[in-house]
């Protein structure tokens, strides 16, 4: 029946920065020399960071690129599945993931710096700064009551926050971070899988309300350990669940 033949194979641990463009390659390599057919089903993602010895993080980074390049498609709460043994060329997206910056890398540099930029924000906002965050999170509230989420908004609410910190590197790295995200179609791709969902959207909206009124009270302490969590959320969100 389709879809019910699970191959066995085993690969080979890794090791090295750049670990899902190895693990992309190895899997690649297994479904086009024939190891696994078309309609079969791939290990579990717990299976493969055994086998592959990493976290989830990389797995499903490989696995994006890989359904974004029409090799296999997933099934929800069943797996993943092979749909096709080649890469079609004009669908080809490998080069433009591996040559840009990783989603594992942004979330890093998000995890580390913002709790910087806004414990400096709390310190510096001005009426009119706090003003303009409160425009941005009540357009947000809308949003989120009408059932989107809109990247755009998110983005504004965080360049908003580096602006508060009155410290032009700040905003500089948050511009640069933007940008990072942009470019990487992966980044899009599983973002629109998890960040999206209904649950995720409400909560990722309260977060924000509380960071705000935060910033709003002046509260350094309580600003860095929001932001701090909200980060922290960002990662699971994007690699655990």
């Amino acid at each position: 029946m389709w879809g019910e033949v699970i191959t066995i194979i085993s690969f080979s641990p890794v090791s090295s920065k750049k670990l899902h463009i190895q693990i992309y390659n190895q899997i690649l390599s297994q479904i086009q020399s024939g190891s696994f057919q078309v309609g079969d089903k791939l290990p579990a993602e717990r299976e493969l960071c055994e086998q592959f010895g990493v976290s989830r993080a990389p797995i499903r980074q490989a696995l994006s690129a890989l359904e974004l390049n029409g090799m296999i498609y997933s099934r929800q709460g069943e797996g993943v599945f092979v749909r096709s043994n080649q890469i079609a060329s004009d669908t080809s997206q490998a080069a433009i993931f591996f040559d840009s910056i990783s989603p594992e890398d942004i979330v890093e540099v998000r995890m580390n710096i913002e709790p910087v930029i806004v414990r400096f924000a709390a310190q510096r906002a001005t009426d009119e700064d706090i003003e303009d965050l409160r425009a941005t999170i009540k357009q947000m509230e809308e949003e989120t009551k009408a059932g989107v989420y809109v990247p755009e908004t998110d983005e504004k609410l965080h360049c908003g926050i580096a602006k508060a910190s009155r410290n032009d590197l700040f905003i500089n790295l948050m511009a640069a971070i933007s940008n990072a995200m942009k470019q990487q179609e992966m980044w899009t791709f599983i973002r629109d899988r998890t960040v999206t969902r209904p649950d995720y959207r409400d909560v990722n909206f309260k977060e924000h309300q509380l960071l705000i009124q935060a910033i709003a009270n002046h509260d350094e302490q309580e600003a860095v350990e929001i932001m701090t969590n909200h980060m922290q959320n960002l990662y699971d969100r994007y690699w655990r669940d």
